[in-house]
C-alpha cells in the first residue's frame, strides 16, 4: 500500500477526526485556518481519494459530501502490513519493532491477541498449539 500524499494525508485526517461526511468547502475552510489552499485543489485530491477507494462520495443539494471508506486504524495497519512484507526475516523485523514498544504498546498488543484467541508462545502455549484451558 503507498503512503497517503500529505493533502491526501491532510484532508483524511480531517474526516477520520470529524466522523462524519464533509462538503470539500467544510475541508477547504479548516485547512485555510492554518495555510491558503485553493477550493479547486482540495476538490481534485478530494475526487483522487475517491477513485482510489478511500472516500465515499454522495449528495448534499448541489454540492458532493465526502467520508472515510475506511478507518485510521485500517489505514495503520495497512501500512504495517505493507512495511513488514518488504523484509525477508520477518520475525526478525517483529522483534525489533516490538523491542522498541513502549510498555503501554506491549499491554494493547497483548490485548489484541488475546481478543483473537492467540498468545505468544512464552505466554503458556507452544508455538503451534492453541490456547491452555
Amino acid at each position: 500500500m503507498r503512503r497517503l500524499g500529505e493533502l491526501e494525508a491532510e484532508i483524511m485526517d480531517r474526516l477520520w477526526r470529524w466522523q462524519r461526511a464533509a462538503t470539500v468547502r467544510e475541508i477547504v475552510d479548516d485547512i485555510n485556518r492554518t495555510r491558503p489552499l485553493a477550493y479547486t485543489t482540495v476538490l481534485t485530491v478530494a475526487d483522487v481519494l475517491y477513485r482510489k477507494g478511500w472516500l465515499i462520495r454522495g449528495k448534499s443539494g448541489r454540492a458532493w459530501t465526502y467520508e472515510p471508506a475506511r478507518s485510521r486504524e485500517d489505514y495503520t495497519a495497512s501500512l504495517m502490513r505493507d512495511a513488514l512484507g518488504r523484509t525477508s526475516d520477518r520475525p526478525a523485523a517483529l522483534l525489533r519493532f516490538v523491542e522498541h514498544m513502549s510498555p503501554e504498546d506491549v499491554g494493547s498488543l497483548d490485548a489484541a491477541l488475546r481478543s483473537l484467541g492467540r498468545q505468544a508462545p512464552d505466554e503458556g502455549t507452544a508455538a503451534g498449539d492453541g490456547p491452555r484451558a
